[in-house]
């Protein structure tokens, strides 16, 4: 299983000084290039998600796949939402397979962010899913053409930090001390000073927006001073559009060498980011000490006490609409049996997010005001059990 707690990752790379890269995704020849980049690095890696660019794709389509590499992966994968606006869009992203998300109020003030993060911490751990909160606002949109000025952004307060930070409970902070979203006109400066009075105040992995056009040295003090996890997206789309545009210089070019090299553009950019974040060749000793990421199949097998099949299909469909709309559940199938003379005839077969879910869910109103209301008082004769769902690639 590659796929591995996103909490115990960060972690590890927060007290070994090194920075996990995530690395957004926004098309099968990013995910690939990710993926292989980190294989080659035997590097721990957060394949990155972003709200903001889901005009792009297909989010369910792209996160089937995305999920799909992680499993299969041998080195250690995280799967993150970033810039979640909302509560029902950081519930979808942990049923669509995000075993960390973001939330994003750092436009409200002080009073707001921090319910609203309060809030979207209480949902997600009840999930068993790690939070990442913004304090400060990091200005522009990652991989926008248009240059950005550093003097739209709102550093970081170190007594806001630490005030947040123990008022919401979230697991990571991303901070503003300089950098932005997309490009940048002219050196960056980073306030690293500040930096290190945030990682002093909160004691908490923190994390770099707008990472793209630091220095190597920039890059190593901020990993000094507590940052374990850099996004990174605006230099791979550059990369892209530049082999793309060199591509279509040939006016002979077909639609299929208009592509040619961007993904080996892409992987070697990967890998440098590794190496100077210090990742590279952390795989295995992540695999060791961080717990992996499974989820749970909750299976009922069941008779009813009616034959009817409008109560029976009524019943089913009623669970399918109500129980999937339960935090942390991933997926709501049911079935029939194709032998009819076998013991149950029917079965529940309901995918949570993490075990983390298993008492969340047996207590939660929907589930309760369902269960009593259309489901036991028709199926008294029934089994229920929890399974973690393995994912060995070995067993491949």
């Amino acid at each position: 299983m590659a796929l591995v707690n996103m909490k115990d990752l960060l972690n590890h790379a927060y007290n070994n000084r090194y920075a996990v890269g995530a690395f957004e995704i926004v098309s099968l020849d990013f995910l690939s290039a990710v993926i292989e980049a980190a294989e080659k690095s035997r590097s721990p890696v957060i394949l990155n998600i972003v709200e903001a660019h889901f005009d792009m794709f297909d989010v369910e389509s792209l996160m089937a796949a995305v999920d799909h590499a992680a499993r299969r992966a041998s080195i250690p994968v995280a799967i993150h939402m970033d810039h979640c606006s909302s509560l029902d869009s950081l519930q979808r992203a942990i049923a669509l397979g995000s075993n960390s998300v973001m939330f994003d109020a750092s436009q409200e003030d002080f009073p707001v962010n921090t319910e609203k993060t309060r809030q979207a911490v209480e949902l997600a751990h009840g999930c068993g899913v790690p939070v990442e909160g913004e304090l400060g606002y990091v200005a522009g949109i990652s991989g926008d053409n248009d240059d950005v000025e550093e003097d739209s952004s709102v550093h970081t307060s170190v007594p806001e930090a630490k005030a947040y930070v123990e008022r919401t409970g979230i697991d990571f902070l991303a901070i503003s001390i300089g950098t932005v979203h997309g490009p940048k006109n002219g050196k960056i400066r980073l306030d690293t000073a500040l930096l290190a009075r945030i990682r002093e105040s909160v004691n908490i992995p923190l994390v770099i927006h707008g990472g793209s056009g630091l220095t190597g040295q920039q890059y190593h003090k901020l990993i000094d001073c507590g940052v374990a996890k850099i996004n990174c997206f605006t230099a791979l789309a550059e990369l892209a559009i530049t082999q793309m545009k060199g591509n279509l210089a040939d006016d002979g070019a077909t639609y299929r060498e208009v592509f040619v090299n961007i993904k080996e553009a892409l992987v070697e950019e990967v890998q440098n980011c590794m190496q100077l974040w210090r990742s590279t060749g952390r795989a295995a000793e992540v695999l060791i000490q961080c717990g992996a990421w499974r989820n749970v199949e909750h299976v009922i097998v069941y008779n009813t006490s009616t034959d009817d099949p409008l109560v029976v299909d009524g019943m089913m469909c009623k669970g399918q609409q109500q129980l999937s709309t339960i935090p942390g559940v991933m997926n709501v199938e049911v079935g029939k049996a194709v032998d009819e003379h076998g013991t149950y005839r029917y079965c529940w077969l309901i995918l949570f997010a993490s075990a983390k879910v298993i008492e969340s869910y047996k207590v939660h109103p929907i589930h309760v005001d369902y269960a009593d209301t259309f489901f036991r008082p028709i199926a008294g004769d029934r089994i229920t059990n929890d399974y973690e769902m393995r994912d060995d690639p070995e067993v491949r």
